[in-house]
């Protein structure tokens, strides 16, 4: 595998496991603390829905998306999908020799079968940072470039409860065609910091998730768990979390943020979930 890519296993745990995990343990099962570094492709294979997540950083120099042991193919989308979303500056991605410029909060949805794909910074000062979310396909769908701007807009949430909130949906049946992949951007109003709550679960998917725009000294506390036996984790700049579907997932954050989320699982309807009462969160 070339030296520029670099692959992290996470394995399933039961959530009668985790009530017993302590912070380390939490923090090691659940947390990617590495999403971006500069001339990587860092991937974190989770056999949670056999996701796939990380970050391509490219600086000075382009870098290719190659299979890694861990996939079991000769191409990284052999029976995969991909999205890669830009958190960063401008850049741009080439499939099977077609460009694709990229700028901040703009999603890239690559189809299974393609052979070829490159990432590029346009100013190695202001790297672009491809934000990547892989999960197996089984049909394939063309590439397709998502700008913010043409999302799914789904406005939640009150300044009162403080989670007045957009969801913009990037990869969803609405806006294009995919196997299983669902990944949408949410963006905050001024003062608003909670995020999914009241929470809720989804049994038929896991989620993933990646907070971004948090100051240095800023961070998120990204509660999980079972509803009657929750937990919490203290999330960074760019960091993500890896969410079953037995596991709520909803946080709040010390400073402004924006998170993206994805799922992948039995069916792509964003409103499947099992909606937790206050009342029961323990």
């Amino acid at each position: 595998m070339p030296d520029h890519v670099i692959v992290e296993t996470r394995q399933a745990s039961h959530p009668d496991a985790v009530k017993r995990f302590d912070t380390g343990e939490l923090r090691r099962h659940f947390l990617i603390e590495r999403v971006f570094a500069p001339g990587l492709i860092a991937l974190t294979y989770t056999h949670v829905d056999r996701f796939v997540v990380g970050g391509a950083m490219p600086t000075d120099a382009p870098l290719a998306l190659t299979a890694p042991r861990e996939i079991g193919q000769k191409t990284f989308l052999a029976r995969r999908e991909m999205s890669a979303t830009n958190v960063g500056g401008p850049g741009r991605v080439t499939v099977d020799g077609t460009v694709h410029t990229l700028g901040r909060l703009d999603t890239l949805y690559v189809g299974m079968g393609a052979d070829e794909v490159v990432f590029e910074s346009l100013d190695p000062a202001d790297p672009a940072k491809f934000y990547l979310l892989s999960c197996p396909a089984h049909a394939s769908h063309r590439t397709a470039l998502v700008p913010l701007e043409r999302a799914r807009k789904v406005p939640l949430g009150a300044e009162a409860s403080a989670n007045k909130r957009v969801i913009n949906q990037v990869i969803h049946p609405d806006v294009l065609p995919t196997c299983q992949l669902v990944a949408g951007i949410t963006l905050f109003s001024p003062g608003s910091v909670w995020n999914t709550m009241p929470s809720h679960t989804h049994d038929r998917r896991s989620e993933i998730y990646l907070y971004f725009d948090l100051p240095e000294d800023g961070r998120v506390f990204h509660m999980m768990g079972e509803p009657h036996e929750t937990r919490h984790l203290v999330v960074a700049n760019e960091q993500a979390i890896i969410s079953p579907g037995w596991s709520i997932h909803s946080g709040v954050g010390t400073a402004s943020y924006g998170f993206m989320w994805a799922m992948a699982g039995d069916n792509q309807d964003f409103t499947d979930m099992d909606m937790v009462p206050m009342s029961a969160l323990r």
